[in-house]
């Protein structure tokens, strides 16, 4: 612990006002430190991490905290304000703020002894005695473990109604799980915070944490022995099967920080009815198709299971997608039908070259519905939905059904799985149920489905969305283009923005003319938002803070490489301003390009692609022009935002009304 926290990186009268700033005041200190190589990088690791979920807890605790390749050493920067800074948490601003800074790579002896300090942090004297230190040496050391903390006074005995000692009676029993997306954090934190509440309330309760600090099991006698459980999740359960036949309390990991008493109560009442959760009983799949909370909405879950599919299906389009491209701008378009170069291979020759690498790209776009359809069904019930999602995948590119077939043969897996996990059966048979019975069940009855029933209905519905694609034109693909740009540009990364990108995808499977220019108008609206503010940040440095300025000036290659997560700092800080702006601009080149003809037959690259762009300065120009329509906008409403008129001096002043700055 001596190495993560020093003086030096302790700030006991932290002046900021915003979070960004806090994160930024602490940071530096740990660049000064040599332990963050790259301040601008790593504060945007902050910020996508904090836009992912607020990491504000009840109690006056913020922990910004990230993994970054810019983090030379595992690092605990500490600050204290007297104002309080807003990180998101229910009951008001936080005063003490923990910026954790943890190498994309760490080892599993720093990441435990985080979790020791997450942990702490649940505790009211640790927390206390943080607020009362005013020596940033004697806090460091606080925080290390080497001063003491005052001990809470022990609890009084149970006494039952007659006033015996009750205490050697059997005590209610929970497990629970807790877990949170990075694993630094949140996932320890909810654990003590559980931990805690049972022992104020009498319960034993056995935390199974499934964070970065490794992931120790529950012992399956202390799972027996429990009469409840307690999922506080913001990932996937792992291994959920082994919980089943118990009553099940699921929520998000911020539940478990913030109200345990509650779903210790709630753990409770469902024992007493005797509701036992549906846990699959043969794999890990999900309980209920739950993920975080059992009362989700069914459209919640189901753009879960699709963006699993996508996320999973992108580096496959990207590595095949831009090995296509290569190809093309080497030997050409025709060279997609050239001779297999497992036969006709030349050393010295370009256009073998050129048919190899198309070759290969196509070999990897071939994957792309297999893999959408295996992991669509691996994100509804895990790991034995894979074979007959694959499967399903396989067999819609064998009917062409193509990728809206992929879509329905995933949801079919997963829900044929789920079924089948949900059939008692006796324990003898449940080893091989998730290896052998599910997969070959499952793969037969989705097999049956795709290749007799909906396969073939499914594939004149492709080929009715291909002939309408290519149909397009004049207002009809210029609306296209509009709805094509909002999706991108909403929330820039986020569901939307794959949904839309995902369609483009699918249609370069089995390219036209129309889906071509679908792919362009996509990939032209996704570079809008970074180019937009990197501009903004330019020409209006005034309207924007130190940090996103520098932001800004990375936002101009992330732009230029359609990474549109790029804006995303700007996009978290105002949202207000900043999201209208940049899909109207998104909208713009959607339709330009839409309008212009453009196409495009690589799935990613950005302007290093515009080679192979049709109508290329056509393409350039939607983008520079949705860029410029983002800009203006978010300039004029952040220009009105900081601004407010000021009646005239009513001494006997001529002069008009004056205006003043005004912070928002």
């Amino acid at each position: 612990m001596s190495e993560l926290i020093t003086a030096e990186l302790v700030d006991l009268d932290l002046s900021a006002a915003t979070k960004d700033a806090a994160a930024r005041s602490l940071a530096e200190r740990m660049v000064a430190a040599h332990r963050v190589t790259d301040l601008d990088g790593f504060l945007a690791d902050v910020a996508a991490r904090e836009a992912q979920m607020p990491t504000g807890l009840d109690g006056g605790i913020g922990i910004p905290h990230c993994r970054s390749e810019h983090v030379s050493a595992p690092t605990l920067a500490f600050g204290r304000s007297a104002r309080g800074i807003d990180f998101g948490a229910a009951d008001g601003p936080a005063d003490l703020v923990f910026l954790i800074a943890a190498p994309a790579g760490a080892d599993d002896d720093h990441l435990t002894i985080l979790s020791g300090l997450a942990r702490r942090l649940m505790e009211p004297e640790f927390t206390a005695a943080l607020r009362a230190g005013d020596d940033p040496g004697a806090v460091a050391a606080l925080i290390r473990g080497e001063e003491p903390v005052p001990e809470p006074e022990a609890a009084a005995p149970i006494q039952a109604a007659d006033g015996t000692d009750d205490s050697t009676d059997t005590p209610f029993r929970i497990v629970a799980v807790t877990s949170c997306p990075t694993g630094i954090a949140h996932t320890y934190m909810a654990a003590e915070s559980l931990t805690a509440a049972g022992r104020a309330e009498d319960v034993e309760v056995t935390v199974e944490t499934q964070g970065s600090a490794g992931f120790s099991k529950l012992d399956p006698a202390v799972i027996a022995r429990a009469d409840a459980v307690i999922w506080a999740h913001d990932v996937e359960v792992r291994e959920k099967a082994r919980f089943r036949g118990k009553p099940l309390v699921d929520v998000g990991v911020k539940a478990g920080i913030n109200r345990p008493a509650e779903l210790i109560a709630e753990a409770r009442r469902k024992a007493e009815r005797g509701e036992i959760a549906a846990v699959p009983q043969g794999g890990d799949g999900p309980a209920d198709g739950g993920s975080g909370a059992d009362s989700a909405h069914f459209g919640v879950r189901l753009r879960t299971y699709l963006m699993s599919g996508v996320s999973y299906m992108v580096p496959f389009v990207a590595a095949g997608g831009l090995l296509i491209a290569l190809s093309f701008a080497i030997g050409g378009y025709e060279i997609a039908d050239a001779k297999s170069v497992a036969d006709h291979f030349v050393w010295g020759q370009a256009d073998s070259w050129a048919a190899l690498l198309n070759q290969i790209g196509s070999a990897a776009f071939g994957f792309l519905v297999p893999v959408l359809a295996g992991y669509i069904a691996f994100g509804m019930a895990d790991r034995p939905a894979l074979v007959p999602g694959f499967v399903g995948g396989a067999i819609a590119l064998t009917v062409e059904a193509g990728f809206l077939g992929g879509l329905v043969a995933g949801l079919l897996a997963g829900a044929v799985v789920m079924a089948i996990q949900r059939v008692p059966v006796h324990a003898t048979l449940r080893g091989i149920m998730p290896v052998l019975v599910i997969p070959l069940i499952a793969s037969a009855v989705v097999g049956f489905l795709m290749f007799i029933v909906v396969g073939k209905p499914i594939a004149a519905l492709q080929s009715a969305l291909t002939d309408w694609l290519n149909g397009l034109s004049g207002s009809n693909a210029v609306i296209l283009g509009v709805v094509l740009g909002l999706m991108m540009c909403f929330d820039m990364g986020g569901p939307l923005n794959k949904v839309a990108y995902a369609f483009a995808v699918g249609g370069l499977a089995d390219p036209t003319d129309g889906s071509l220019k679908v792919m362009a108008a996509v990939m032209a609206a996704g570079m809008v938002p970074p180019l937009a503010m990197a501009l903004a940040t330019t020409v209006r440095k005034k309207l924007f803070t130190k940090t996103e300025r520098e932001n800004g000036r990375a936002a101009w290659v992330l732009g230029a490489s359609f990474i549109s997560e790029g804006a995303i700092p700007f996009a978290a800080a105002d949202p207000l301003r900043v999201i209208p702006s940049v899909m109207a601009g998104g909208a713009v080149t959607g339709a330009l390009s839409m309008a212009f003809g453009c196409t495009l037959r690589a799935p990613h690259g950005g302007v290093f692609v515009v080679p192979l762009i049709g109508e290329p300065f056509l393409y350039l120009l939607a983008i520079a022009a949705g860029t410029l329509v983002a800009t203006a906008l978010v300039v004029l409403l952040k220009g009105a935002r900081r601004t407010v008129a000021v009646p005239a001096d009513e001494a006997g002043a001529t002069a008009a009304a004056s205006r003043v700055g005004v912070t928002a």
